[in-house]
């Protein structure tokens, strides 16, 4: 095999706990993408958990086996996104994780103690592995080889679910993984994006991704099964279209916003990130007023 191939991986929904409130949930189903040649690899994002990361680890070995990993592009700064990088470096140890700087920045600032543990630890205890590992920063222009030969370049887009995000363009595939800024079949975290405007800079966001015309676009949170086409882009900007509709009809409450939403998108996996997102734009409204 001579030219590049890639595969998704999606690390199925993790159980976390409430604390204080009694039942946990289920975390979002999360895409681990692999790109690779005969004989190298890059693997954009990992899961949250150690369990998580060791089955991916077998996934890895089966579906590219043999392959020397040399990158691990991390697409943002949220936890579920890099906190399997120590347990990928135990097999991996020559790998290097990269990211843009501004991605860096929001990494450590998750795994500050007392962040971390109101957080990552409340909901996976015991579950992560601590010896965090972070991103080296790319260049200016984003851009790393494979081999001397194939090219991958950092695409910073703004503010999606969170700020700073970014994807990853691989020009010969015309694939861009694209972490949280595009989601498939699960409810989209607008948590962050809890006003109109930050909102609105989400949709840009995604059609900065649309203007690189792609042929795949891999979704950061997807069901198992789905495939990674240009429909999730137009599906993502739709969804957020429909959330702030909600919100534009008249005062609603935090209940009435997750039935709307429900109802809208029945099929969707994960109705606590439509909770959460309903208490963001609830909390962002209650500041606007003050």
């Amino acid at each position: 095999m001579s030219e590049l191939r890639s595969a998704v991986y999606i690390a199925p929904p993790a159980p976390f706990q409430a604390p204080g409130k009694g039942k946990g949930g289920l975390w979002s189903p999360i895409s681990c993408t692999l790109i690779y040649s005969a004989t190298e690899a890059v693997l954009v994002d990992t899961p949250i958990t150690i369990k998580q990361t060791q089955e991916l680890l077998s996934w890895i070995e089966r579906i590219a086996p043999k392959r020397t990993l040399s990158y691990i592009y991390i697409t943002h700064g949220h936890g579920d996104h890099f906190f399997g990088l120590p347990v990928l470096l135990q097999r991996f140890p020559d790998a290097k994780p990269v990211a843009t700087a501004a991605t860096l920045r929001h990494m450590e600032e998750q795994i500050e103690e007392t962040s971390y543990q109101a957080q990552w630890e409340a909901l996976f205890p015991g579950q992560i592995e601590r010896l965090f590992v972070l991103a080296s920063p790319l260049p200016a222009n984003g851009e790393f080889l494979l081999q001397g030969r194939w090219l991958f370049r950092a695409v910073e887009v703004g503010h999606t679910d969170t700020y700073d995000s970014s994807i990853l363009w691989v020009p010969d595939l015309r694939l861009a993984v694209c972490g949280d800024v595009v989601y498939g079949q699960v409810h989209q975290m607008l948590r962050e994006a809890n006003t109109a405007e930050k909102r609105a800079e989400w949709i840009c966001a995604v059609e900065k991704v649309e203007a690189l015309d792609p042929l795949y676009v891999v979704p950061g949170h997807c069901q198992e099964g789905e495939i990674h086409g240009r429909w999730h882009l137009e599906n993502t900007k739709q969804y957020i279209r429909d959330f702030e509709k909600v919100l534009q009809a008249g005062p609603k409450s935090q209940r009435e916003v997750v039935t709307a939403m429900s109802k809208l998108y029945p099929d969707r996996f994960n109705i606590g990130a439509v909770i959460l997102s309903a208490m963001g734009a609830a909390q962002a409204a209650k500041q606007a007023r003050m």
